[in-house]
């Protein structure tokens, strides 16, 4: 599996991206071509067009959770997608994977709506829609995780903003929050959106799908912004014994978690244009 960075906060130095407050990963997977997320406006695509990496022709578009962060990007992908059929340029219809509730309306504060600015509606016009709370294997190796379970006490207890749902405003605990996982050789490789259900969380359910318990490398946003004391002292311990062999936090991971997390795992660097490969 190959796994290139499309967008983050952070870009790599030396090299002329773009980076905003979002996440988009594109990966590459026995034959198949996959984008994880969308970022926030269109950059990724003008990333990806700098890197000479062809959206037109995804087999499928996973969506981490409905947050603007990682769903915002989806019109500039529809808008690429009519402009290649005005140019008769080749195009695939992606089928896209995301949790029921990815297209509830999102709320919070002040700020008014956080999630999605596309409906189920309109996106059916331009995707095969397939929405899972349970995993979907994408390949022999690759798993959509579904809906995460939440067994600790330390990670998902505070609601960001509301969500609407069954016609009710409701605390919004982010359950359609999910991750891949991959089997690689060496282990398993987890990637994450935001980890809103808990990285912990994340990594243990991923170890229950797949059946594996070595973690090779662990990708993406942690949710560690200005975390509370027992939430990072229980994702330390958490890591410690974990053992991951390497980890790539990012997107949400705020300077000072990073740096706690560095003293208990081998904390990697991330950002717009990094490469990984991974057998």
């Amino acid at each position: 599996m190959k796994l290139t960075v499309l967008i983050d906060n952070n870009t790599l130095i030396d090299r002329y991206f773009l980076g905003e407050p979002g996440l988009s990963f594109y990966i590459e997977e026995d034959n198949k071509k996959l984008l994880f997320d969308t970022g926030y406006s269109n950059a990724f695509l003008i990333n990806a067009q700098k890197m000479n990496i062809p959206l037109t022709d995804i087999d499928s578009v996973i969506l981490s959770h409905g947050h603007l962060d990682h769903t915002w990007g989806m019109d500039a992908l529809i808008r690429l997608n009519i402009e290649s059929k005005i140019e008769s340029i080749p195009y695939k219809r992606p089928v896209l994977i995301a949790h029921p509730k990815v297209f509830n309306t999102k709320t919070i504060g002040g700020l008014g709506e956080i999630g999605m600015a596309l409906s189920e509606e309109k996106a059916a016009r331009h995707f095969d829609i397939q929405l899972s709370q349970k995993p979907v294997w994408l390949s022999d190796k690759l798993v959509y995780l579904g809906e995460i379970e939440r067994k600790n006490d330390f990670e998902a207890k505070q609601p960001i903003g509301d969500i609407i749902s069954d016609a009710q405003n409701k605390p919004d605990f982010i359950f359609d929050d999910t991750a891949l996982a991959y089997k690689s050789n060496k282990g398993l490789v987890v990637i994450t959106g935001c980890s809103h259900a808990g990285i912990c969380n994340i990594v243990e359910y991923a170890k229950k799908v797949c059946g594996m318990d070595r973690v090779l490398d662990i990708i993406g946003g942690f949710h560690l912004l200005d975390p509370s004391k027992e939430q990072l002292q229980g994702t330390l311990d958490y890591f410690r014994q974990l053992r991951p062999a390497e980890v790539h936090a990012c997107h949400c991971t705020d300077l000072q978690s990073k740096i706690a997390l560095a003293r208990v795992a081998n904390l990697k660097e991330v950002g717009v244009g990094l490469k990984i490969e991974y057998n």
